[in-house]
């Protein structure tokens, strides 16, 4: 029944049905032939659901889509491009920087790719980068989104486990750093080895300019991780003070938030939250399936057979999660897969903290690999260029956020640091 289970879904993915609906449909087929009553699927979903801490996801993307409509994304564009301008290659360390600035705002990767895409990709491309570098560079620079705080990735872990959000946002800083300046390496390389553009040095006026601009929506970051961890308020309340924070940024600081259009903001942000909560609840659901056929013992049972030595379990795990990956959504893989494999990262001594910070950086990966790389379709899509010759550009970019990984999973401290300050 399990083999049938995971069969279905395959099926699904590979036939084009979007996740949820696989998870559903997968779990659907498996509730018949089991003669389990159906009445299970509303209460797994409602159960994978009643969290207070997931009221924040809404928020967050709310929060997000206010800030950009308020013209957040220029003005981190225009700090990260006149910082970095100079530079051989500047617009395309322009970009990742820009994605860095606005991983702090919207804290998923596919609304990094999409909104910082759409304006230095076409850019890129008028000043002679190379149509599939640009978009490469693009959609893995979004994948520092994820990482660095807020991030929804991190919410859905810190539910399924119990785990301090507080402590999960700081753990995700110094790695979302890390990956962030390691992209801007083969960037620079491949920009001067093939001799692309470099623009005029600002002066310090300038940038300082583009920097105040910029700084409200970089603030925003510090709010939020100040007032959870300093005991102001929850998760929950620290989405809300975001949203009134990007309202008032947008209409009175930079009076770019045109008042009737916040209905159609509104709209897009109860879509995108409805579409997280049908694939939590889904997954959920999936999740049940699959601990009732004691699926995570088998799992664990199968890694803890190959070896005991912690190195090799953490390799098995990351094998095993870059795979998944490259075919399932990220939070759907978190909330099945999760549960499943922290009792084996614990087993081998990881911190459920790292183990998380870990976790998610795998499947962010994931987000620029082919079959089902979401960032890879994207950027492909705005920058007009096969996905093909974007995977190839991807891969020296691929190399360094494989580097950030392996120290995440094996140097505690690069995740660990920060939040043991704050203990």
């Amino acid at each position: 029944m399990a083999t049938l289970l995971f069969v279905s879904f395959i099926v699904l993915i590979f036939l084009g049905v979007p996740v949820a609906f696989s998870l559903g449909l997968a779990s659907l087929i498996y509730l018949f032939l089991a003669e389990i009553p159906l009445n299970i699927i509303p209460q797994r979903m409602f159960g994978g659901l009643n969290s207070f801490v997931l009221l924040c996801i809404p928020g967050f993307i709310l929060a997000g889509n206010l800030m950009n409509a308020g013209g957040i994304t220029e003005r981190i564009i225009k700090f990260a491009n006149d910082l970095f301008g100079h530079v051989r290659g500047g617009l395309g360390l322009a970009n990742v920087g820009a994605s860095m600035g606005f991983a702090g705002i919207s804290g998923t990767a596919l609304a990094d790719t999409a909104s910082i895409g759409s304006i230095l990709i076409p850019a890129m491309k008028k000043e002679g980068y190379g149509a599939g570098f640009s978009a490469a560079v693009t959609a893995s620079s979004s994948t520092v989104g994820p990482i660095i705080p807020p991030s929804l990735p991190m919410i859905i872990v810190g539910t399924l486990a119990s785990l301090s959000i507080g402590d999960l946002f700081l753990a995700g800083a110094v790695p979302g750093i890390l990956l962030g300046l390691g992209l801007m390496i083969p960037t620079y390389i491949i920009s001067v080895k093939r001799n692309y553009p470099k623009g005029e040095r600002q002066s310090v006026k300038t940038i300082w300019k583009s920097f105040i601009g910029a700084f409200w929506a970089i603030l925003m970051t510090f709010i939020i991780l100040y007032g959870i961890l300093g005991g102001l308020f929850t998760p929950t309340e620290a989405s809300i003070v975001a949203v009134l924070y990007a309202f008032v940024i947008g209409i009175f600081v930079y009076k770019e938030l045109p008042v009737k259009k916040i209905p159609e903001i509104m709209l897009s942000s109860m879509t995108a939250t409805a579409s997280i909560m049908l694939l939590v609840g889904f997954a959920n659901l999936f999740g049940w399936i699959m601990v009732r056929e004691q699926i995570p013992q088998l799992v664990a049972e199968s890694i803890l057979g190959i070896s005991t030595n912690a190195i090799i379990v953490i390799l098995l795990i990351n094998l095993l999660l870059l795979f998944v990956g490259t075919f399932m959504e990220t939070i759907a893989a978190l909330v099945i897969l999760f549960p499943v494999l922290l009792p084996v990262a614990i087993t081998v001594g990881m911190d459920p903290i790292q183990f998380g910070v870990m976790m998610v950086l795998n499947l962010v990966i994931g987000l620029v690999t082919p079959p089902v790389g979401v960032c890879l379709f994207v950027a492909s899509q705005i920058g007009r260029v096969s996905i093909a010759k974007t995977a190839r550009e991807l891969v020296p970019f691929l190399g360094v956020s494989l580097v950030v990984l392996l120290l995440v999973a094996f140097i505690p401290q690069v995740t660990l640091f920060l939040p043991s300050l704050f203990e």
